[in-house]
């Protein structure tokens, strides 16, 4: 899991309700704190939905302007992460279904339950390890989005955000005994072309982090009107 960046003046101890409270006020801090502890969940969250880089982003966008702006309705009932995810997952879904009409993460065809994978490329020997990570990473992020919409969101948020059974049941709106059957399958069809080739590599999937990440909290504050 990734590690909560750190302010002057917010620390990671910091309570999630002070967070909160210090947002509402616009806080300059307490907003960067809070993308910077989601924006890689959000990230690939609205990813796995869209399966777009560009898309994903401007989705992580409209959660925060949104969030911030109705922070008043956050009422704590759940983590401020969960509910930040279930914006970002209304967010996707809605550009979605502008596309095509009735599209439901809680429901799959039948047929869907033996879609097929893309087999796994044999990689050559290559001396420049970065060169290979990079290539093993390309392969299960396509590997990933060619899963049935319901199988990669469980296990986007199961496997590669290392989120609970049960959150990830309130998340999707769905029964903790569905979402244990959904990721057994989306494991099952990756297993074969990706598990045992690449190990723990999965867990660098969809990195956002860096100069990337930098640049959505500065996009979002400054249509915020805070800083500079």
């Amino acid at each position: 899991m990734h590690r909560t960046a750190t302010f002057p003046d917010i620390d990671t101890g910091t309570p999630e309700a002070e967070l909160v409270r210090r947002a509402q006020a616009r806080d300059e801090a307490a907003l960067r704190a809070i993308m910077q502890a989601n924006n890689r969940r959000l990230y690939r969250l609205a990813r796995g939905i869209l399966r777009s880089d560009s898309e994903a982003e401007d989705v992580v966008q409209e959660t925060y302007v949104r969030a911030f702006t109705h922070l008043d309705s956050f009422r704590g009932e759940s983590g401020l992460s969960t509910w930040l995810s279930r914006i970002a997952i209304n967010e996707a879904l809605g550009r979605v279904r502008s596309q095509k009409p009735h599209v439901e993460l809680g429901s799959v065809p039948e047929a869907t339950l033996e879609a097929q994978i893309i087999p796994f490329p044999l990689s050559s020997v290559d001396p420049e390890k970065s060169m290979a990570q990079r290539e093993i990473q390309r392969v299960v992020e396509h590997a990933v989005d060619e899963l049935p919409d319901v199988f990669r969101m469980v296990f986007i948020a199961r496997v590669m955000e290392g989120m609970s059974m049960e959150e990830t049941a309130t998340l999707l709106g769905v029964k903790p005994e569905t979402v244990k059957t959904r990721l057994h399958r989306a494991r099952t069809m990756l297993r074969e072309n990706v598990e045992k080739k690449i190990g723990p590599v999965v867990m660098n999937a969809f990195p956002f982090a860096g100069v990337r990440c930098e640049r959505l909290t500065e996009a979002v504050l400054k249509r915020l009107g805070i800083g500079a």
